[in-house]
């Protein structure tokens, strides 16, 4: 790519989310070359002016998700570009479309499955000639999920002991809220589904972002709201139940999309589902299955009527562009465990954990170390272009990148 005027631009930076990393990447950045866009420049000026020093010769750029022509501009000025501008069903694709345009690099937060395999069909082919980079799926959905995945399978090769069979990520701490921006998210996803019946029955595919459905192994169901003992996943989950994990029918087509582009790299026995622990208590049964039942149902039933709900729930869910205070968002970790076990019986455990509120701070965390392992360590991601997952794209670079901004990715061999 030829020298561009930044290596990285932050779209949506005046949203929540968007000035959280705003913050962090003005602590982490270094002498990487950023600017801040979005609709409002004295907004952005406002954000710019609380971040300090470090940020404070950074360019603005004005970028309207409703003017095709100034994201085409943005797009041509930078090596990459961070988006937090969602909904991404609504937004997202006019941006993808400068991005590839320009030959310009791009990830985002999305957990909106409809929009990700629109994004596939519309702009995946047309990626991989121009060398783009699309990335999705750059915050607490799907980072773990993928990363912890793509670490498993990547100690399995090293110790020669053959490829990943049954897979299991279980939530096992999560202390925050989620954002209204993913809520968001999430209700624009189902609004999608409930006006289109093609779509509906698409998503219920586990496969549906593969790059070859047809060359996908027949595992049976795969369960998006699996109710399970702990011990069913590995002996070290004896006496803890888990229940329905409410991102995992997204999380999980990214994770198994990673597989795909990786040319099934991980194995054709792969079998992935996630779950959250109820934890080891009398009542964990009962939590559980109530949770999980609960959950299947709002999916269920939202993806046939979220247009006539949509409005009730927006009167009661948190705004998008809002977030708990300092303190709270401080407060909130996370600690997710996958557990595998390969061709061979050997058995693993990848654990990654981070402190601050996974729906906002540490979700602002990954997605500027996403964009700067982009913009900065090009010479090491992986030779894939098109539209990729965070593993595909930059796995052992991001490993590499997230103990320093606090993100601590462990495996473990367990037999």
């Amino acid at each position: 790519m030829a020298q561009r005027e930044f290596d990285l631009v932050l779209y949506g930076a005046t949203g929540f989310v968007g000035t959280l990393t705003a913050e962090y990447l003005s602590r982490a950045a270094g002498s990487a070359r950023i600017a801040l866009a979005g609709r409002s420049v004295d907004k952005l000026r406002a954000v710019r002016d609380t971040l300090g020093d470090s940020a404070r010769s950074w360019p603005i750029i004005e970028a309207d998700a409703d003017s095709p022509a100034s994201l085409r501009a943005m797009a041509g000025r930078t090596q990459v570009i961070a988006t937090t501008v969602g909904p991404y069903t609504r937004y997202g694709l006019p941006l993808v479309a400068a991005c590839v345009a320009a030959g310009t690099d791009y990830a985002d937060l999305s957990g909106e499955t409809p929009f990700i395999r629109a994004s596939i069909e519309q702009f995946h082919t047309q990626a991989v000639d121009a060398g783009v980079r699309i990335v999705h799926s750059c915050g607490f959905d799907s980072v773990p999920s993928d990363l912890t995945v793509y670490a498993l399978y990547d100690r399995a090769r090293t110790d020669g002991e053959g490829e990943l069979t049954g897979t299991n990520m279980v939530v096992r701490k999560f202390v925050g809220g989620a954002s209204g921006g993913t809520l968001a998210s999430i209700l624009e996803a189902r609004r999608t589904m409930s006006a289109d019946p093609e779509i509906r029955h698409a998503m219920l595919d586990p496969y549906t972002l593969s790059t070859d459905r047809d060359a996908e192994p027949d595992l049976g169901p795969q369960s998006d709201a699996p109710l399970r003992r702990g011990i069913r996943i590995a002996p070290e989950l004896k006496g803890c139940w888990t229940g329905a994990f409410i991102m995992a029918a997204e999380n999980s087509r990214i994770v198994r999309r990673s597989n795909a582009l990786m040319d099934w790299a991980y194995g054709r026995e792969f079998r992935y589902a996630e779950q959250v622990s109820a934890g080891p208590s009398v009542i964990a049964p009962v939590t559980a299955a109530v949770s999980t039942a609960a959950l299947a149902a709002i999916l269920g039933l939202g993806s046939r009527y979220a247009d006539k709900v949509a409005g009730a729930l927006k009167r009661v869910l948190p705004k998008p562009g809002t977030g708990p205070s300092e303190n709270a968002l401080a407060k909130g970790h996370y600690r997710i465990e996958t557990y595998t076990t390969t061709t061979t019986g050997a058995r693993y455990r990848a654990v990654i954990a981070q402190q601050g509120d996974p729906s906002y701070l540490a979700t602002a965390v990954l997605l500027g170390q996403s964009g700067l392992a982009l913009a900065l360590d090009r010479d090491k991601l992986t030779d894939l272009h098109g539209v990729l997952t965070p593993a595909a794209a930059m796995g052992e670079v991001l490993l590499d990148r997230l103990p320093a901004a606090g993100a601590t990715c462990e495996t473990t061999r367990l037999n």
